[in-house]
């Protein structure tokens, strides 16, 4: 079969969860436009070892992984069955590579994966596991892990990455109103990181804490941006890629969210959907 696209998606505060804004629509909508997975394959920086590792479980358990929000939240859940079978080939093909994964039958889906799905599949119907992110290490590596996990898009597996196109905590919390004004020094790091991915620029990307302008500030550590590497390189051809703005939160978080390969729908395709 054709290889589904592969997605980025920016998941923001754990409000997103019952206050869905611009984004939790476009995310419907780009879930309604991807061909219809047979599993998903996400990955989130709320989960983070110094290997891979890959969820286990055979149903999905949610995790509340904040604190200090409303009780709403915590009684949410997302009970999609779990995706074992895909957890043990997607271990096998990363011990090809000379990675030592391993599975885990105790994670289930943390902030990063539930919130974005609950949009993306609001019906949790479709099997699905979480595999971890290697924080410490470059997006190099995160890249090539992609290119690793690449033939699973041709199963019918859709490779979700899950972070936040520019993450400075201190920023929101400092003034956490969720409508306050977006910080103007983020339009550049935008403009700067989505022009060298509009042309795969990988050396420049690869360096873009050294290059990119703002690059420390919209990411003072980078584990929410590290997993857009992981779904350009896990495309069958990142070149085709769609980007889809839904601006920023707190005047600090970008909701950027992107597809890659030539399955990606079109942000015409995608708007008309969420009409």
């Amino acid at each position: 079969m054709s290889a589904l696209p592969t997605l980025f998606v920016s998941h923001g505060s754990p409000l997103l969860a019952v206050d869905p804004g611009r984004t939790g629509p476009l995310l419907t909508a780009l879930g309604r436009a991807v061909p219809r997975p047979r599993e998903i394959l996400v990955i989130s920086p709320h989960w983070s070892t110094p290997a891979p590792r890959v969820g286990s479980l055979a149903q999905q358990r949610t995790i509340h992984d904040f604190g200090g929000f409303p009780r709403e939240l915590y009684e949410l859940e997302y009970p999609a069955p779990g995706a074992p079978a895909l957890a043990e080939r997607t271990v096998q093909r990363l011990r090809d590579a000379g990675l030592p994964a391993l599975t885990d039958d105790q994670w289930g889906l943390d902030h990063g994966a539930w919130v974005p799905l609950s949009y993306l599949y609001p019906v949790a119907d479709i099997p699905v596991t979480q595999l971890s992110l290697q924080r410490q290490m470059r997006p190099e590596y995160q890249y090539r892990l992609g290119q690793t996990l690449a033939p699973l898009a041709r199963e019918g597996v859709l490779i979700v990455a899950s972070g936040s196109f520019t993450h400075n905590l201190h920023e929101v919390f400092r003034a956490p109103t969720e409508d306050r004004a977006e910080a103007p020094y983020l339009a550049e790091f935008v403009e700067w990181f989505t022009q060298r991915l509009g042309t795969m620029d990988l050396d420049a990307l690869f360096d873009y804490r050294a290059r990119a302008p703002h690059a420390e500030r919209a990411h003072p550590t980078d584990e929410h941006l590290l997993p857009i590497f992981v779904a350009m390189g896990a495309a069958d051809n990142a070149l085709h890629q769609t980007h889809f703005d839904t601006g920023a939160t707190y005047g600090a978080l970008r909701m950027d969210a992107f597809a890659f390969g030539n399955a990606a729908p079109s942000l015409a395709e995608v708007n008309a959907l969420a009409q």
